[in-house]
């Protein structure tokens, strides 16, 4: 089977890409190892372990792909505001949509959600899809790729795409260069029931272990659910996943310092271990990484998911653009400029987000001063908020057009 352009990941990211190019004329084949079902959807069921901080930009991707209004017609929690404090010390900030005039600062949307919405728009297209392939071997044939899948049948295309997610068999086989590390702590996420209503607020607070957040959901019954995400060291998380439900409510309540009330009940939780993860180079010929299959981060501004958006978007940018002027789509030319419009931002944001991990896990003293002291001052400092907001909203001054207003 023979493809213009080959896309391996249906996932949030691979799907948003393919969406992207639907009416470029390009013969596009999009396979992924799952079913590429859509899951039915009911109010009534209880929430998906992973969730979203979708930004502003990434919303206006999805609509743009048209995938935002069945996203809506399921279920999404906006959040208007931020409040970020120091659980060691006295710093602490907060966030306003209000203050840079907007209405939310984002929406928090289970993982599955998403997901289902753009698969709804990719059976509705004439892209093609190929479920239950795994790609089991890759070589490079001629002026293209030559993909072998699981099942023995093979496929050819001059591009290939890979946004197989942080383990990316595509990276792995193409022999990509990475740069990687351990955080050496993981992610205990779940959903819970608070006493106190959210009040459309995300909250997160700095631990000497590790950054605890509790996001807003909306749920049938009020306002009290929110996913957490909490980071902690591997053998710590070991023994908050042994603990019964009860006693995990009451250790997470004392972590959040009761900011919502006590914890009345929780999800079934998991445990996921964090690793950040570069590549070198996001192409070469006929080949470019995008989402999590380029850059994993920490999740700690949840940010990752949106920077993926944001490479679907530059590279269906850039895509489009050289087919236009008659280019090769597959040349090194072309990719690379997707990979310098999207490298320094990534790479940005993760060096920031690593900067904060060490901050707050830091015990010399004139550390906790200095982040306790830059929390307080950039509180009171409107114009760095606003700043800070902006990027966090995703409206950088390099936005691809699916981004923009």
């Amino acid at each position: 089977m023979h493809a213009d352009l080959i896309i391996v990941g249906a996932g949030m990211v691979g799907s948003t890409l393919a969406l992207a190019l639907k009416d470029s004329g390009l013969n596009i084949l999009l396979i992924d190892g799952s079913p590429l079902s859509v899951a039915p959807f009911n109010r009534e069921q209880g929430f998906e372990p992973r969730v979203s901080a979708l930004s502003i930009a990434s919303q206006r991707i999805l609509e743009r792909v048209n995938a935002w209004p069945s996203i809506l017609k399921r279920r999404t929690s906006p959040y208007r505001d931020m409040h970020v404090w120091d659980g060691s010390g006295t710093g602490k900030i907060h966030f306003s949509a209000s203050s840079v005039h907007a209405d939310t600062l984002g929406h928090i949307v289970e993982n599955r959600i998403v997901q289902d919405a753009l698969l709804e728009q990719l059976h509705e297209s004439e892209i093609g899809l190929l479920a239950h392939s795994k790609v089991e071997q890759l070589r490079r044939s001629g002026d293209g790729w030559l993909v072998q899948l699981e099942d023995g049948s093979e496929l050819r295309s001059p591009l290939l795409i890979a946004a197989d997610g942080a383990n990316s068999a595509v990276r792995r086989l193409a022999g990509c260069a990475t740069r990687e590390w351990d955080y050496l702590h993981h992610a205990i996420v779940t959903s819970v029931r608070c006493e106190k209503p959210h009040q459309y607020t995300a909250w997160q607070r700095f631990t000497d272990e590790g950054p605890l957040a509790l996001l807003p959901l909306q749920h049938n019954d009020g306002k009290n659910w929110c996913s957490i995400v909490w980071s902690v060291p591997a053998e710590q998380a070991e023994q908050i996943m042994a603990l019964d439900d009860n006693d995990f409510c009451t250790a997470l309540g004392q972590a959040c310092e009761q900011r919502l009330g006590n914890i009345e009940h929780a999800d079934p939780r998991y445990s996921i271990a964090l690793r950040q993860r570069h590549a070198k180079r996001y192409v070469e010929p006929g080949l470019a990484l995008i989402g999590d299959a380029a850059h994993t981060i920490h999740p700690l501004a949840g940010q990752g998911v949106n920077l993926g958006f944001l490479d679907a978007a530059v590279l269906a940018e850039v895509l489009l653009s050289a087919l236009k002027r008659g280019e090769n789509i597959a040349s090194e030319r072309v990719l690379s400029r997707f990979e310098r419009r999207r490298m320094p931002h990534n790479l940005a944001m993760m060096a920031a987000m690593e900067g904060f991990q060490h901050l707050f896990q830091a015990d010399a003293l004139p550390l906790r001063w200095l982040r306790n002291s830059g929390l307080n001052a950039v509180n009171n400092l409107s114009e760095a908020k606003a700043l800070f907001i902006r990027q966090a909203l995703g409206l950088g001054i390099d936005l691809p057009d699916l981004a923009k207003a």
